[in-house]
């Protein structure tokens, strides 16, 4: 997919692809993934997002519908729209679909405790009316450390901020974990009692810069999107059929309980600037270039650069096989 660039142009002629034929190839590329690990079928989890309802709609186009589950899995802290939006693509697309409430399994597993008596290190009054998300500091225009803040809403509906310290953002962010985690583990257990693979739905922002949870999202046996950057998965989902409102709906965590965007929580600047950096820093153009392309200065764009090498080093770790002691020729 390399694409040689002359000149500065606008973003979407940077990642221009051809949606037909790359739909076309990656599904026949799952068909072939699919037969190598002798699995006659795909789970996804829906959650509502762009992503998964692309990887939902490439399913159908490689092995049909009938041959596709689709699972919405919400919990206490769900966007409403989530689950309406997920059982929109899976009747759109004829696909079967079950709905498997998650919270009382995070409840008995304290996922929701945990995480609140880390909140309570910052908010001691902060229970469980209350509500909460995590933020990282605009990346464009901090020029100190990207350190992360902790939003919160009282019943009230007045908002407060504060810096949370990185033993409570560590603690917060491993209660929240278990979220994705729990969800991988109802994936595995439709996919195995239908002999069925899991699909993963990161695209290239995410699976590059590690945002994902290592045994919980970042989890799966075909990952059919994360070769593309955001802006190709778009492209991609219009050219499927993927309504506008999903197309329109802003990329978010659903994870906490006051809405959250990626951006705010994790990559800090707009996806569509994102790509453009990436694809940058990816193909060795100048940061002056990229900057026209993006809407940001060279400046910018390379603190952009040196945060997305940051990321790279710092979650080299969720990509990586268990580390052994000793080798084990027999197995590749």
């Amino acid at each position: 997919m390399s694409i040689a660039i002359t000149e500065p142009k606008p973003p979407a002629s940077i990642l221009e692809i051809d949606c037909a034929a790359e739909a076309d190839r990656i599904a026949a590329e799952m068909r072939g993934q699919l037969r190598a690990m002798k699995k006659r079928g795909l789970v996804v989890g829906l959650s509502g997002g762009i992503d998964s309802s692309v990887c939902a709609a490439l399913a159908v186009k490689a092995v049909g519908a009938k041959n596709v589950l689709a699972l919405l899995m919400p919990e206490h802290d769900s966007e409403t729209d989530s689950g309406r939006l997920g059982r929109r693509v899976a009747d759109l697309f004829g696909i079967e679909c079950i709905e498997e409430d998650i919270a009382p399994a995070l409840a008995a597993l304290g996922c929701y405790e945990r995480r609140d008596r880390f909140i309570r290190q910052v908010v001691s009054d902060y229970c469980a009316e209350w509500r909460s998300k995590v933020v990282i500091a605009d990346l464009t225009s901090d020029e100190g450390f990207r350190l992360s803040s902790l939003v919160v809403e009282d019943p009230d509906g007045n908002r407060s901020t504060y810096r949370l310290p990185i033993s409570v953002y560590l603690g917060i962010v491993a209660a929240t974990s278990m979220k994705q985690r729990t969800r991988k583990q109802i994936e595995y257990f439709h996919a195995d009692r239908l002999n069925f693979a899991v699909l993963g739905t990161p695209n290239r922002l995410e699976f590059d810069q590690g945002f994902f949870v290592k045994n919980g999202d970042g989890a799966a046996d075909l990952k059919p999107i994360a070769h593309l950057y955001k802006t190709q998965v778009y492209a991609l989902a219009a050219a499927l059929g993927i309504p506008d409102e999903i197309l329109n709906r802003p990329p978010t965590t659903d994870t906490y309980s006051l809405a959250q965007t990626q951006e705010e929580f994790y990559f800090s600047v707009p996806y569509a600037q994102m790509d453009i950096c990436l694809y940058g820093l990816n193909n060795g153009l100048s940061s002056a270039d990229i900057g026209v392309a993006a809407g940001l200065t060279s400046e910018q764009v390379e603190r952009v650069w040196r945060d997305i090498v940051s990321k790279r080093k710092s979650t080299a770790y969720l990509h990586a096989r268990p580390q052994l002691a000793g080798d084990v020729a027999e197995v590749p």
